[in-house]
């Protein structure tokens, strides 16, 4: 089986198409992030959806605040929801079977936008749905891979989540300026259906990957448990290899030790006792403030944003942003590994205040969009890189590395639930309150 080394230790090349495998659960959460920027703009999507002055003009047509606000927070509502549901569908069935069903529920979502006329609450329904999917497996991924990588790639592995999110979101711009000077309904319907695609990948192939032994052990399935680690480590079973055998035994250990205590319940995740709310409090807090950071904003409405300010080509605008978004992102992975995991998240936080604040400033000391100002439109660009720059190779895939560190076995599901859920919530809260005030 194809193996190589890493700080000493046995590695198989399954441990790593398993993280890119489970990732794209990452990238169907970027894409879709990426993908309504963009398709808020098209003249198809505003003359069928949006509120027209003369249906056959474009430039007429604008959608209500609580309109386009319910189209974009609607995901993160489904998100939010589908992310506690995650846990308990993850320790059901398995994470393999459970990420296959997530995927399903994504594509039906997918298939309801897709199919939307004139209703734009069709639009919104097929996003919630969609976001069910999408949160269930945000919750999902993390805990397999963090379940099945080999300590010495635990951290750079399951920074990969955030890594394909990032390719997503750089995916669906580049596909949302291909067809928007698709004149019909064919320019959004193709970047909403492309979806499909993803969830298909994911769907199928996460089927090949081995189950998480941790949860093979849970259900006295040591067998197939060691079987797990073996290719993950690259040997045979028969092998017996030492570090497979040491990996099992570890894990027997763990999961002999949280079985002997009660089943865990939701309660539990809130229990004083071994620092068990502690590490529940932190998983949300730092969900909940990598949202407050602001970054997604960008995501969702940087076209929208740039538009306003009068930079004229606002879609490519956001193909910059997502390629600096994707290019930082390696950056993030290694930062992560080499200084640890709290200073990168204070020098972080410090970085992107003092550009959110400049993009912020920027804007509303001058009109962007008189022509005797057009070096602000360029400084808010330049701030926003920056910006993007210090989350995604700080705030971006820490948090996910974190979540996927900081849970004990019996409580992890539920506990990264519930981080999860929190930053859905935030984002949702963030976007609703600016729309309807």
């Amino acid at each position: 089986m194809g193996q190589f080394k890493i700080r000493g230790a046995p590695v198989g090349r399954a441990a790593i198409m398993l993280a890119v495998m489970a990732s794209m659960g990452g990238f169907i959460f970027g894409y879709d992030t990426g993908q309504i920027s963009d398709i808020l703009l098209m003249e198809d999507f505003l003359q069928r959806f949006a509120t027209c002055g003369d249906p056959n003009d474009a430039s007429t047509c604008h959608f209500n605040t609580w309109i386009e606000g319910l189209i974009v927070a609607l995901l993160s509502v489904g998100t939010a929801i589908g992310a506690l549901i995650g846990a308990p569908t993850a320790d059901f069935f398995g994470r393999r079977i459970a990420m296959s069903i997530e995927c399903a529920v994504f594509s039906i979502g997918v298939l309801i936008q897709v199919t939307a006329f004139r209703a734009w609450y069709q639009i919104m329904i097929g996003r919630f749905i969609s976001g069910l999917g999408v949160g269930a497996l945000s919750a999902a991924v993390p805990l397999y891979q963090a379940e099945c990588a080999p300590k010495q790639l635990r951290g750079t592995l399951t920074g990969t989540y955030q890594l394909f999110i990032t390719f997503g979101i750089l995916v669906a711009y580049c596909i949302s300026i291909g067809t928007r000077e698709t004149y019909n309904s064919a320019s959004w319907r193709i970047v909403i259906a492309i979806g499909l695609v993803w969830a298909l990948i994911l769907g199928v192939g996460i089927l090949f990957m081995p189950e998480s032994p941790r949860w093979l052990l849970k259900r006295g399935r040591a067998a197939e448990a060691e079987r797990s680690i073996a290719r993950v480590r690259g040997f045979k079973v028969e092998d017996r290899d030492d570090h497979v055998i040491r990996d099992l035994h570890e894990m027997q250990d763990s999961v002999k030790y949280e079985q002997s205590m009660s089943k865990a319940g939701w309660l539990d995740c809130f229990r004083p006792q071994r620092k068990t709310l502690y590490r529940t409090l932190l998983g949300m807090s730092l969900q909940s403030l990598q949202q407050l950071t602001g970054a997604n904003y960008f995501f969702y409405y940087g076209a929208t944003i740039f538009n306003s300010v009068g930079i004229e080509d606002s879609f490519v605008t956001q193909i910059i942003l997502g390629a600096v978004n994707f290019g930082c992102t390696f950056l993030g992975l290694y930062v992560m590994e080499r200084f640890g995991r709290r200073i990168p998240l204070m020098v972080g936080g410090v970085w992107q205040a003092i550009w959110l604040f400049i993009f912020a400033a920027a804007g509303t000391a001058r009109d962007p969009r008189l022509p005797e100002n057009q070096g602000i439109g360029k400084l808010m660009i330049v701030s926003a890189c920056l910006f993007i720059l210090g989350y995604a190779s700080t705030w971006a895939p820490g948090i996910w590395i974190l979540i996927g560190e900081t849970f004990p076995t019996r409580t992890r599901a539920k506990q990264g639930a519930l981080a999860t859920a929190s930053n859905w919530v935030s984002f949702a809260n963030r976007i609703l309150s600016c729309e309807f005030n």
